[in-house]
């Protein structure tokens, strides 16, 4: 029984598991789908949370700092590369980490792509994405040697030297760049949904739990009721419950005498 109740908490879990998984679908949607806003000021920083903020559509204007640029391994629907992360600096001192896109191994090298480096002042549209400083799968980020696995912002700030740099990236949308390097706009939006099938598997699971134990109630029932012994057994019940009426109708001084003949 505590295997059925234990299974079917598990099933509840992922319809709620559902539930919440289809809202923040719906959200990151809409955020997609709205008009460009201003990113987060300087003062709204630590209030800057993925639930609150990351896939919101922002625009800003600055100036790229190219010499500042930091290639970071990706693997994209257009093959092997790079992300190019860019900082852009604001009139207001600020910097904000912008991936201007992805660029294949050939174009790893700036020199090869100085058609793509936009000079003065330039305006970026894209989805605000939250820093990753966990590295990459089975690959820590080594700033020393120059390898990114990741996009932590905090990190490469600080190796590139970038003061008050903001907490997040911007990745860059489809907007054509200059020499047609980096393409931007290869951001994958793809939340796994499979807590439905979960939670049928887990009910399905209780159900036939349920089921077994039930199985199992009825051929003991069975197996009770042709016991030879079990008309006696049953019969010495009945003394019993027969001996317990008379003595609660005449509770007198000979009771433990009538308990004592059942």
């Amino acid at each position: 029984m505590l295997g059925v109740v234990l299974l079917s908490a598990l099933g509840v879990w992922q319809v709620d598991r559902r539930t919440w998984k289809l809202a923040l679908i719906e959200r990151v949607e809409q955020r997609m789908h709205a008009a460009p806003v201003a990113p987060p000021p300087q003062s709204s920083w630590p209030a800057v949370t993925a639930a609150g903020d990351e896939y919101r559509r922002v625009t800003v204007s600055g100036t790229f700092l190219n010499a500042g640029e930091t290639l970071v391994q990706a693997v994209t629907a257009a093959g092997p590369g790079f992300w190019v992360l860019t900082p852009l600096q604001l009139t207001n001192g600020t910097t904000v980490l912008v991936n201007r896109g992805f660029v294949p191994r050939d174009k790893r090298d700036p020199a090869t792509r100085r058609d793509g480096e936009p000079q003065g002042s330039v305006s970026v549209t894209g989805l605000l994405r939250m820093s990753e400083p966990k590295g990459g799968f089975l690959r820590s980020n080594d700033p020393a040697a120059g390898r990114w696995y990741s996009r932590d912002v905090a990190a490469i700030a600080a190796t590139r030297g970038l003061s008050h740099a903001a907490p997040y990236f911007i990745d860059a949308d489809a907007t054509p760049n200059p020499a047609g390097v980096p393409l931007g706009g290869l951001t994958i939006v793809r939340f796994p949904n499979n807590h439905l099938i979960y939670a049928l598997t887990w009910f399905a699971l209780a159900f036939m739990l349920a089921g077994a134990l039930l199985r199992i109630v009825s051929r003991r029932s069975r197996a009770g009721a042709s016991d030879p012994g079990w008309d006696s057994r049953r019969a010495a019940v009945r003394r019993l419950i027969g001996a317990a009426r008379n003595l609660s109708r005449d509770p007198g001084p000979d009771a433990r005498a009538h308990i004592g003949s059942a």
